[in-house]
């Protein structure tokens, strides 16, 4: 038996600030999405299977548009994030609109990924060296170890609006702490009023949603989920993040998370004017040869 990984892709956002099914908007010559260079990348690197973590609502459109390509490269799986799934005991309110966040979605998944897998976001490119990066370290991984790729804040910025980003502190290699913040522009955090709440260097080191896991991490999301929805079941936009969740483990001695950097710039579509910018990204790198 030869070496098997999953990437697991989180689609299950609408695209609020977009507007539209985001993750299926054309950005390549043939109509490619931003998520088949994902697949591209990642099957190149070694991955064989695909597990695409998305709405029910969006499900027909989504094969339409995305999965049905996708299945011509590699295996695709469905995992559905919903609401409404929650563990015995919890009810979800009639005031929530969204799912709750990339914790739940990665939850999602356990009962289809029983081997080493990485977590990206459908709608982010992350470039061909990071899924490099990620396999290789999944496959030499020590036991019990994550491991996730961070970007330079300065290669992660739109200029049509602010981002949400996980602020890295690495130690000998390895994560120390992650910090979720919600509004960052031109390297400042902003809070609501749009005040400058912090500065960061243009090399701070960022989380893309770009993690390594072995399927331990579900038990531990189960448990985590739970103490989250006691706390949080009546904030109508409260979201178990999975940085906060590695962030958790990392701080209860309960996990170690290598660091992988990348020099890659990321491209992103946030926002609707976004686009034009990963088209002629996407344009250069397709006419240099690295894509077909």
């Amino acid at each position: 038996m030869g070496f098997h990984a999953t990437l697991v892709i989180m689609a299950a956002g609408m695209g609020s600030r977009f507007g539209g099914l985001k993750q299926a908007e054309p950005v390549g010559k043939n109509g490619e999405a931003i998520v088949d260079y994902a697949v591209y990348d990642a099957v190149k690197a070694g991955f064989d299977k695909v597990v695409f973590v998305i709405k029910h609502e969006i499900e027909e459109d989504f094969k339409t548009l995305v999965g049905n390509r996708i299945e011509k490269m590699v295996k695709v799986e469905y995992a559905f994030q919903e609401k409404t799934d929650l563990p015995g005991g919890f009810v979800c309110p009639e005031t929530r609109v969204k799912p709750w966040g990339t914790g739940q979605a990665i939850l999602s998944c356990k009962n289809l990924v029983n081997e080493p897998f990485a977590v990206i976001n459908a709608d982010d490119y992350y470039g061909k060296s990071a899924f490099v990066s990620l396999y290789n370290e999944l496959k030499k991984q020590a036991q019990g170890e994550y491991c996730m790729v961070g970007f330079k804040l300065v290669n992660t910025l739109t200029e049509n609006g602010t981002v949400s980003r996980g602020v890295c502190l690495q130690e000998d290699g390895y994560l120390k702490d992650v910090d979720e913040v919600t509004k960052i522009k031109d390297c400042k955090a902003f809070d609501d009023e749009g005040n400058v709440t912090d500065e960061f260097s243009p090399d701070t080191l960022v989380s893309m949603n770009m993690w390594g896991l072995t399927p331990d991490i579900f038990g531990y999301l189960e448990e985590d989920f739970k103490l989250f929805l006691k706390e949080n079941i009546n904030e109508p936009k409260a979201e178990f993040f999975i940085p906060k969740e590695i962030d958790a483990l990392i701080k209860r001695g309960e996990k170690k998370v290598r660091v992988l950097s990348s020099d890659d710039r990321w491209y992103g579509v946030t926002y609707r004017e976004d686009k034009q910018s990963v088209v002629d990204a996407i344009a250069e790198m397709t006419a240099k040869g690295m894509y077909d």
